[in-house]
């Protein structure tokens, strides 16, 4: 069996959006990993979202990572936002219906973040369960999820101490008052992009994944 992704185009709302599919017979989940922010070089081949994805590989998933629209291949412009909670439905919907009947985890580094727990709370709303969300690094200071998140899914936060970009405070602040259940791992001496932390994170991800 190979565990080697395929480059692929699959229908988004605005054209076609880029991804890279892993395929198992034997998956036990699904995940799908939304990359951070378009704008400042975000994309599905940052490490970051790779790493998510070799965790989600080696934990029995079958995986997809996506460019947003306007990124890559993927067609359209940035939308703030919004448009790209739209393209991870999209992208959501296309792994689901080749996976009918497994759960789906969905997982995000920084603006990705954001958006998965969004699409998170859509799916919800829609009465379309979610098995685990995990948010990475999430801007929570310019991305508004307050009252998007889902509330029956297991939640987990990973909160570089060192952060240069989002604000570790304002991460902390803003779980401390976060009323649905959830757990906040916080990685010491790291900053936003994981730097030489990435075994580490792996490590934080992969059991969650196989619980």
């Amino acid at each position: 069996m190979s565990l080697t992704e395929t480059s692929l185009l699959l229908d988004g709302p605005c054209g076609p959006l880029e991804a890279l599919y892993l395929d198992r017979a034997d998956a036990r989940g699904l995940a799908l990993i939304c990359h951070p922010h378009p704008l400042f070089a975000g994309t599905m081949h940052n490490k970051v979202v790779s790493t998510l994805q070799r965790a989600a590989r080696d934990a029995g998933y079958a995986t997809l990572r996506f460019n947003f629209r306007g990124v890559g291949q993927s067609a359209g412009e940035h939308a703030h936002g919004e448009g790209e909670i739209d393209d991870a439905e999209a992208a959501a919907r296309w792994l689901r219906e080749r996976h009918p009947g497994l759960p789906l985890t969905l997982l995000g580094f920084s603006f990705g973040s954001c958006v998965a727990a969004c699409l998170a709370g859509r799916l919800e709303g829609q009465g379309l369960a979610v098995a685990r969300l995990l948010m990475l690094a999430p801007p929570v200071e310019r991305f508004a999820v307050d009252g998007r998140l889902p509330q029956d899914c297991p939640l987990t936060v990973i909160q570089p101490e060192d952060d240069e970009v989002v604000t570790p405070a304002a991460v902390y602040a803003w779980s401390t008052q976060l009323s649905r259940p959830h757990e906040l791992l916080k990685v010491a001496e790291c900053g936003h992009f994981f730097h030489g932390k990435l075994p580490e994170l792996k490590e934080l991800v992969l059991p969650r994944l196989q619980s």
